[in-house]
């Protein structure tokens, strides 16, 4: 049989083998050459079939974004041509309030529009967790509430035209929101997986649906934390989108805003247009940023 090749698009990674969508809607399963694996759900792919259903991945195609975490020693891809994330919460389990500040840092690294879902809307420890949160609509990013088992009607207005991916901590509800937006698109995944005999749909690894032609959704693993170690301190810095209007005004060219003298962000937080607790933040991110 003489092999093919063809481009299709990464809808699932396990491990070294991925799932790949061919522009018939076919899945394929298909493994890398070499040791290293740089793929993630959502690229662009070339594939050459070895076989009916095996296939070798090529190469890629460019990314419009990049959306993953990393330590000093390693990088874990997440979401690959993303416009959106959304970043999951609820107050019941807590969050953590710098693993958002985190994925908020990596969205604005990116270029990705980041939406904040408190999810468990209707849990009354709810109340408090949106206080803590309006400061972020101060800062200009959207903030949406709901119940993922009562209604999921609020996100859909912001999922068309999207290709979004679902990110926060194991239990904030993230396998609720995908059940009630893909039903059936959950039911073909068990299928497919067990056709590929990769295993069933889990969160242990990122997938990508289709809600519509245009508007595609990538559920990721729970984190309980996000690296930020391939980003510098000035990237961090201007990703903190209140800091933009004083980078550069401080006294010191490389001053990291701890005690120098004349340092602008601290004058800013002294009169109250950047709040203590992200100042903080951003120097515990710089600090270590793993």
């Amino acid at each position: 049989m003489a092999l093919t090749s063809t481009q299709g698009l990464v809808i699932a990674a396990h491990g070294k083998r991925y799932d790949v969508e061919l522009p018939d809607g076919s899945i394929i399963s298909c493994v890398t050459r070499g040791k290293k694996s740089e793929l993630a759900c959502g690229d662009q792919v070339r594939i050459k079939h070895t076989g009916p259903n095996e296939a070798v991945i090529e190469d890629f195609l460019p990314r419009t974004s990049l959306l993953y975490r990393s330590n000093e020693y390693r990088k874990k891809l997440l979401a690959a041509n993303v416009t959106q994330i959304i970043i999951v919460l609820a107050a019941k389990p807590s969050y953590y309030p710098e693993l958002l500040d985190r994925c908020l840092i990596a969205a604005e690294s990116e270029n990705i529009r980041p939406l904040i879902l408190l999810n468990k809307a209707d849990l009354p420890e709810s109340t408090e967790s949106l206080k803590k949160l309006q400061h972020y609509e101060q800062l200009g990013y959207h903030l949406l509430t709901l119940s993922a088992q009562e209604d999921v009607a609020p996100l859909l207005p912001w999922l068309q035209g999207q290709t979004s991916v679902l990110v926060g901590q194991s239990g904030m509800g993230k396998s609720t929101l995908v059940n009630a937006l893909l039903p059936q698109a959950l039911a073909r995944t068990r299928e497919i997986s067990s056709a590929l005999d990769s295993g069933k749909h889990t969160t242990t690894t990122a997938r990508l649906y289709h809600l519509n032609q245009n508007s595609h959704l990538i559920d990721s693993p729970g984190l309980q934390e996000f690296g930020l170690a391939h980003l510098s301190a000035h990237q961090i810095e201007h990703s903190f989108v209140e800091f933009r209007p004083y980078i550069g005004k401080c006294r010191f060219n490389d001053c990291h805003h701890l005690s120098e003298p004349d340092c602008a962000l601290r004058a800013a937080v002294a009169s109250h247009s950047i709040l203590e607790s992200r100042l903080q933040c951003y120097l515990r991110v710089v600090a270590q940023p793993a």
